[in-house]
């Protein structure tokens, strides 16, 4: 091998190696070098006052990226003549923490105006939440441009569902260019977090894969009717504390969603479910490089796009 094609192939690793070409993780280092200090201080600030808040953004980040990429479309507001995709049946009265991600804004508005993108806020401040919960951190890529446009549709259409099985689970991720490993890993992130009654009355009511003291406290929780949106952690063990919990519980049967358990019945997943209950660094280790790869799905980067002055509304 020649020279030159020594180091065309060492620069031709290293592209196929990093995340997209075109995000940078200095890439607001001289024209806002004060927006890393300025979301830190803000998640901060939020989940002091509701720990819950780290999940929140944590789902924000994902339901934004599983449509039509990392880009702030779920952040539109629908108006008299937009359709955005808060009200996607994924979405509706589900997620939630939008007026931080606004108050950040604000802040970084006020720092450097007209500079950094909503969709850029929003993958700082989960990994933020993740890191102020106890969490793995990993090095955040920058660049993204904020959607003008929004898709109800692929919002209903791409969006997991809490009753989906592995298969099907397994389909939707690789359909974002994100493996099985991935989809595990990343489903440790419902280590912290909530869900509603609605969302596992049926495996609390007719699960059979699930520890029968389990399926009793949570029914003290959710009724088999009505209570729809009553409230239990994802992880009963440590709900406000980022950590591997979430896969014991999985070995357990004692996840919660029929989505999570999936992950631990018999399946493909078993073995590395186990290995994240054994051993938490690893599990760190894996969920950064997978949100390293979820941020990276489809971005609108260059001229595509644009910065949003206010993250609900196109310009």
């Amino acid at each position: 091998m020649t020279h030159f094609s020594r180091t065309l192939f060492f620069v031709l690793s290293l592209l196929s190696s990093s995340t997209n070409a075109q995000l940078s993780t200095n890439f607001y280092d001289k024209t806002c070098p004060n927006l890393q200090t300025i979301v830190r201080n803000s998640m901060e600030q939020a989940i002091n006052g509701e720990p819950r808040l780290g999940a929140s953004i944590l789902r924000l980040f994902f339901h934004d990226c599983f449509v039509n990429g990392c880009d702030a479309s779920v952040l539109l507001d629908d108006t008299g003549t937009f359709v955005g995709e808060k009200n996607a049946a994924p979405n509706r009265n589900s997620v939630r923490g939008y007026e931080v991600i606004d108050g950040i804004k604000t802040k970084v508005e006020a720092s450097c105006n007209g500079i950094v993108s909503c969709a850029d806020i929003l993958a700082l401040a989960a990994r933020d939440g993740v890191v102020l919960l106890g969490g793995p951190s990993w090095k955040v890529a920058l660049g993204r441009r904020d959607a003008t446009t929004a898709s109800q549709s692929a919002a209903n259409a791409h969006l997991p569902s809490p009753f989906s099985d592995l298969s099907t689970l397994t389909s939707a991720f690789a359909a974002k260019g994100l493996s099985a490993r991935d989809l595990t890993v990343l489903s440790g992130g419902h280590s912290i977090g909530q869900a509603q009654c609605q969302f596992f009355r049926a495996r609390i009511y007719n699960g059979t894969n699930i520890d029968t003291s389990f399926a009793a406290s949570r029914r003290s929780i959710c009724p088999s009717s009505g209570g729809d949106t009553d409230l239990s952690p994802l992880d009963s063990l440590t709900p406000i504390h980022f950590d591997n919990n979430y896969f014991s519980e999985l070995v357990a049967g004692r996840g919660l969603l029929i989505s999570d358990q999936v992950l631990f019945d018999g399946g493909s997943q078993d073995p590395l479910v186990r290995i994240y209950s054994d051993n938490n660094a690893v599990f760190f280790r894996d969920f950064g490089e997978a949100m390293i790869k979820m941020g990276d799905i489809t971005p609108l980067t260059g001229t595509a796009g644009e910065i949003r002055t206010n993250c609900r509304v196109v310009n």
